[in-house]
């Protein structure tokens, strides 16, 4: 395999020919084996970097700071980039030291290598395209990664929201679906009173919904973008009118609603909007488990449980028991959601490790959500095709359960009184009796004309106040 001699400061190594990335590249690749898992996997970055490396150029082209002939080339060099076209040269570990350069580095390498090839020159020839002089021009990775970062997080963002709305939107359809089920309702898993099972999965639908406001609310403060304070905020060698432009050019090639931060030096390494995202992802994480809980108790039994309901059967639940069916799809949602949880607390920690002009964990930051969103849109799209389309429900048994039930005689607390409807309660508890037994047939508190009217299954699920 052919090979070309690269150098920076630390010295020179040995390049393979056939690859655009660089020696600062290498130098990642050797050092940091973290987690395996390079930046390639997340193409919507490596997309992004394309981005702000584009208007970048066409802000230093317009200032008479690049010519215009190496411009040209690092845009066209750009968009094969954000193509996906070179994805599987972004190699860097998405865990590193150095607050992101070697991110930065990579992408300022691999442009810098495909521009000279249009041009007719060599990989590494970069007396015509230099990584640094002219790639990242006008920059430092203190604007440029993040900008990207949150460009990309804004791209991912909308994948997740779309995923998490058809799964609000399937608990929505089997809202209507189950609207004329009849069952218990439960409070500290015990009988509370009657409703909908529609309505159960109504407001699963609901709580969901919630969600997507919140994340609206998050993509708004990730749209801020530091591109112009290079290395601290006090945007050293960029030229005079360099971030009004550069943003103005970026919010063309993304077609995404960005601005510029007011305060830079602050925004360089402030990490609030990480945070605030995060916590929204964790927020929507324990709502999705809390809903994967309820499933899982529904659907307990068959014959030894609540019953209420059925989940499509995935694979045998057993290597011992014959016949046994798990609910897995809301097991592994559930445990996708304490990863989701987790990677909030290494945000958080992340975000408050920051010193001074500059937050190097800024890394591990998009590492934790990255993989929380990933995580989470294949956890929601899973639960959606693989479980809550395929529910049905236990219509008799459901029915059967309330009438049995003690947690209905809180319908006369206005016709007898709460003591007499408790004595009646435990009553029925005591001795294994029906509710309408004692109090229509026994005690003959109510007529079993006043029963009907109160016990009808509209009066149930959406009960009105009768005397």
């Amino acid at each position: 395999m052919s090979k070309r001699i690269e150098h920076d400061f630390l010295g020179e190594r040995e390049i393979p020919q056939d690859v655009y990335y660089g020696i600062q590249t290498l130098r990642a690749l050797e050092n940091f084996h973290i987690t395996g898992i390079p930046l390639k996997t997340e193409p919507v970055f490596v997309q992004a970097l394309g981005y702000v490396k584009k208007a970048a150029a066409m802000a230093n082209r317009d200032l008479g700071v690049l010519d215009k002939h190496i411009a040209e080339y690092i845009i066209k060099a750009c968009d094969r980039v954000i193509s996906g076209e070179f994805d599987n040269q972004f190699l860097s570990d998405l865990i590193q030291g150095g607050a992101g350069t070697s991110v930065n580095m990579n992408a300022n390498e691999v442009i810098a290598n495909v521009a000279l090839e249009m041009m007719g020159k060599q990989k590494g020839q970069y007396e015509f395209c230099h990584p640094n002089n002219h790639v990242n021009c006008s920059q430092s990775t203190n604007d440029a990664y993040p900008t990207a970062f949150r460009i990309a997080l804004i791209n991912k963002l909308t994948g997740y929201t779309e995923i998490l709305n058809n799964l609000a939107q399937a608990f929505a359809d089997k809202g209507v679906e189950f609207r004329n089920v009849l069952k218990m309702g439960r409070t500290q898993l015990q009988d509370a009173v009657p409703m909908s099972l529609g309505d159960e999965f109504k407001a699963f639908a609901t709580n969901l919904n919630e969600e997507l406001a919140r994340v609206e609310e998050s993509k708004r403060l990730i749209s801020e973008v530091n591109m112009g304070a290079t290395a601290i905020g006090t945007g050293v060698n960029a030229p005079k009118g360099y971030p009004d432009l550069v943003i103005k050019y970026l919010r063309e090639v993304t077609q995404l609603d960005l601005s510029l931060a007011g305060d830079l030096i602050e925004a360089t390494y402030d990490a609030g909007a990480y945070v605030q995202l995060s916590g929204v992802l964790k927020r929507t994480a324990v709502k999705v488990s809390k809903i994967c809980n309820d499933l899982r108790l529904l659907s307990s039994g068959p014959r030894a449980g609540l019953n209420e309901i059925n989940l499509p059967p995935m694979q045998p639940g057993s290597s011992i028991m014959p016949g046994k069916v798990n609910p897995v799809i809301p097991e592994v949602v559930n445990q996708t959601a304490f990863y989701v949880i987790g990677a909030d607390l290494t945000v958080t920690l992340a975000a408050e490790a920051g010193q001074l002009q500059l937050n190097v964990m800024e890394p591990v930051l998009s590492f934790a959500l990255f993989t929380a969103i990933s995580y989470m849109s294949n956890a929601c799209r899973t639960l959606r095709e693989k479980c809550v389309l395929g529910i049905t429900a236990n219509a008799e048994r459901t029915r059967d359960m309330v009438m049995n039930s003690i947690g209905i005689v809180t319908q006369l607390n206005p016709i007898i009184g709460y003591e007499q409807s408790a004595a009646i309660a435990r009553e029925a508890l005591e001795t294994g009796k029906s509710v309408h037994d004692i109090a229509v047939k026994e005690k003959k508190l109510i007529t079993q004309e006043k029963w009907d009217e109160i016990y009808t299954f509209n009066n149930l699920i959406r009960p009105q106040f009768i005397q």
